[in-house]
């Protein structure tokens, strides 16, 4: 039976540590510090091997067909890839894929190795739902290219009890203040769009939630949207006036974090980064998750579908995933490590291609996925 190294024991990734724990499936933590590794384990009750993250040592544990797991920095997924290649083994990771790990395709392919990457809750999830959704529009009578398509999909995490500052960090805060100096592009009104600052493209977004009620959150573009248009299939002659990827917050985020806005604008150079790097330091003494303290994540991916004209709305239909942290992890921590874990054991059922991929897309996959969280108890809702 093969081996799973999993790279990393932060929060993010204790449930689905469990639950490959809880499997046949031999597993191995590897973690920088082998203390607080081995805490967390004892925490969850788990019987599984730990051993401190050297590389040497990994090199020499990792056999041909193992599965690599790296929830280290993006960074450093780089080298864990190449060392799969070097050893013949399978890798996973929940981060996008940079362009350095899609040039290990053809490499990873010659070797018939499963380079499996964005399979966490956001890439992840937001990947399973929208081919979903766009499986079920296909699949309707409604479904002409010459549409007018508005694809949107966002995500956020947040404290389920909101504060004065409408949200709260599980990690340093210096990843979210550089993404807001990072430019972002989407497609609106049939033609691409960008912003250098994220928080100008800000706009009120309605979510429908499970119960049926609806709350109005804030959200922003993020990233590049324009080349998921392809990867969820909608680029072959569809008439695309929306499409959208970004970023969820609570209402009054903005008002809340416009003096922030107005400094993270202004640093620049080596000295601008070391003041960021400054502010980062007083939002974590200031705005951490407190011990035990809940946290919430919201995704929505929708589809909303009008004639050619564009004068009636002909399908229009939403997925969703709310929930709140409890005594199984956040939630945070449950909707991606648990995504991983189930992307894992795909794997190893021969359900995924070889080379470098995003979150499967086949329906078959995509609705045992969704089933699998389901039973975990995290589950999707339809509005």
């Amino acid at each position: 039976m093969k081996t799973i190294h999993w790279l990393g024991a932060g929060l993010s990734s204790l449930p689905g540590i469990k639950k490959i724990a809880l499997s046949p499936q031999p597993l191995i933590l590897w973690n920088r510090t082998l203390a607080k590794a081995q805490e967390a384990v004892d925490a969850m009750g788990c019987d599984v091997a730990v051993k401190q993250l050297d590389w040497d040592a990994l090199t020499q544990a990792v056999s041909a067909g193992d599965v690599v797991v790296s929830m280290l920095p993006a960074t450093m997924h780089l080298q864990v890839a190449e060392l799969c290649l070097a050893r013949n083994a399978h890798f996973v990771s929940s981060s996008y894929i940079s362009p350095e790990m899609q040039a290990l395709d053809a490499k990873a392919k010659a070797a018939d190795l499963c380079f499996v990457n964005e399979v966490g809750l956001d890439p992840g999830l937001d990947h399973l739902l929208a081919h979903a959704l766009v499986e079920d529009y296909q699949s309707s009578a409604h479904f002409n290219k010459d549409n007018q398509h508005f694809f949107r999909s966002y995500c956020g995490g947040f404290p389920s009890v909101a504060n004065d500052f409408k949200y709260k960090f599980s990690w340093s805060p210096l990843g979210v203040l550089k993404a807001l100096k990072s430019p972002a592009q989407w497609i609106e009104n049939g033609e691409q769009a960008t912003t250098e600052k994220p928080w100008l493209a800000l706009q009120d977004y309605q979510v429908t939630l499970a119960d049926g009620t609806n709350e109005t959150f804030q959200a922003y573009p993020n990233r590049d949207s324009v080349p998921f248009v392809g990867q969820y299939g909608m680029d072959d002659g569809w008439n695309v006036q929306q499409f959208v990827r970004g970023t969820l917050r609570l209402n009054g985020w903005a008002q809340a974090w416009d003096e922030l806005f107005t400094q993270v604008d202004t640093l620049t150079g080596e000295e601008g980064m070391a003041k960021l790097a400054a502010i980062s330091d007083e939002l974590w003494d200031k705005y951490q998750y407190n011990e035990g303290e809940a946290d919430r994540v919201v995704l929505s991916v929708e589809l909303e579908v009008k004639d050619p004209s564009g004068e009636n709305t002909v399908f229009k239909q939403a997925y969703g995933i709310d929930e709140i942290g409890n005594e199984r992890g956040s939630a945070m921590a449950r909707l991606v490590s648990l995504t991983v874990a189930i992307a894992i054991e795909s794997l190893l059922a021969g359900e995924l291609p070889a080379g470098v991929s995003p979150a499967p897309h086949k329906k078959v996959i995509v609705d045992g996925w969704l089933e699998q969280l389901a039973q975990l108890n995290e589950r999707v809702f339809v509005s």
